[in-house]
């Protein structure tokens, strides 16, 4: 049965499990290189394609990984190939994760060529010595080099990828990073603070006593990040998500015209509306090794295991390893929860028309729990985090959980 195009899901994450190397603080899926099984794992993901083509119309497609970008360039023309066949080419945001390492021309003007308008560089820092901390495999100069490179294949929205509070990264550092990140002049900037993974290389020194957890040097990171991000004409729109608001034709955020809606504060033109699917409780399907499902209710995630996942799917059987159907108040609770990472909040008659539940009844006492803290702000339209409330956002987001 083919569903109608305006009730099939709208977003499609396609997980890509290879790397050159892991990095020392990931603790995403992911191996090494090997040329047999990307064969393997190419035919997996085109049978789960197959499998979940009825109900796709994707607006948004975003190729995560691992590496997605050490694909080659035959490997990626079969990919397109397989997205055209199923009438997904042509979607209004494509995203693209790249290792400033495995850009090459030749594959950026065959992603732009294949419609692919969106490109996430993963730069993680432009320091020498930290770069080798973090395990990465790229240069400095590989940064640049390959920035250009994107330009000159015809990129006009690619988002620059940081870290922050890397053991041994001082505020100066730091400082010097952003300098050079911004002036790149990229469309979107999305940093993250280093987080210690259990089973990562990181993790394990941490533990060992090998350095300490500096959270004043974190916060002090944090707030230099946002006055430099808005000095240089960045909209800061998620705990670490800045984007630029040179708005093209008549970009507007999801739903912020609905006539006879109160009007939800616009998206600035380049924030990722992939990710913004995901904070606002979107359905979303998850192809590939690991990659998560949640459509209408349910959630899935396939095994995280390359091997096990094209065994399963060439026997004809489904690769999930996990399926649960949340409760609608619990199913609420989430969306309210990672909705809050979005510097405008939830508006009160928005979050009532997504999920079907009003902040004001079932969560009253927990926004004001978490005003009280200095966290968050009630207004008479909406609720959102403060400032503080951001950089605490998932201490915050527990009041929130059912």
């Amino acid at each position: 049965m083919r569903l109608r195009s305006d009730s099939r899901v709208g977003a499609l994450y396609i997980h890509v499990p290879f790397c050159a190397q892991k990095c020392a603080y990931c603790a995403f899926y992911s191996e090494a290189l090997q040329g047999e099984l990307i064969e393997r794992y190419l035919n997996a993901l085109v049978v789960e394609m197959e499998r979940v083509a009825h109900d796709l119309a994707p607006r948004t497609i975003f190729f995560g990984g691992g590496t997605p970008s050490l694909l080659s360039l035959r490997q990626w023309e079969r990919v397109f190939r397989a997205l055209e066949r199923f009438g997904w080419l042509g979607a209004q945001e494509c995203t693209i994760e790249c290792n400033p390492a495995t850009v090459s021309f030749d594959k950026a003007r065959l992603w732009r060529d294949a419609g692919v308008n969106r490109v996430s560089l993963g730069v993680q820092s432009l320091d020498a010595d930290l770069l080798q901390r973090l395990g990465r495999v790229h240069t400095r100069q590989a940064v640049f080099r390959s920035f250009d490179l994107l330009r000159r294949a015809g990129f006009d929205n690619v988002n620059v990828d940081l870290m922050f509070a890397i053991p041994g990264q001082t505020l100066e550092v730091w400082s010097r990073t952003l300098d050079e990140a911004l002036a790149l002049g990229s469309e979107h900037l999305s940093c993250y603070e280093v987080i210690y993974e259990e089973d990562t290389p990181l993790f394990a020194q941490l533990k060992a006593g090998r350095f300490a957890v500096d959270e004043d040097l974190a916060c002090a990171m944090y707030e230099e990040l946002i006055q430099r991000a808005g000095a240089a004409g960045f909209h800061h729109y998620e705990i670490a998500n800045f984007a630029r608001d040179a708005r093209r034709g008549t970009d507007t955020a999801p739903g912020s015209e609905t006539p006879g809606r109160t009007e939800e504060p616009a998206l600035p033109a380049f924030a990722c509306r992939h990710n913004v699917n995901y904070w606002r409780g979107g359905d979303f399907y998850g192809l590939g090794p690991s990659a998560a499902t949640s459509v209408r209710g349910v959630r899935t995630q396939n095994v995280s295991d390359t091997r096990r996942y094209c065994e399963a799917l060439a026997q004809g059987q489904r690769a999930v390893a996990f399926r649960e159907t949340l409760p609608p108040l619990a199913r609420a609770g989430e969306t309210a929860a990672f909705g809050l990472r979005m510097t405008r909040g939830w508006g009160f008659d928005e979050f009532r028309r997504v999920t079907g539940f009003d902040l004001r009844e079932e969560w009253a006492n927990d926004m004001q729990t978490v005003a009280a803290r200095g966290w968050g702000r009630i207004e008479p339209q909406r609720f959102r985090l403060t400032p503080a409330g951001l950089r605490f956002a998932d201490a915050a987001a527990e009041y929130f959980l059912r």
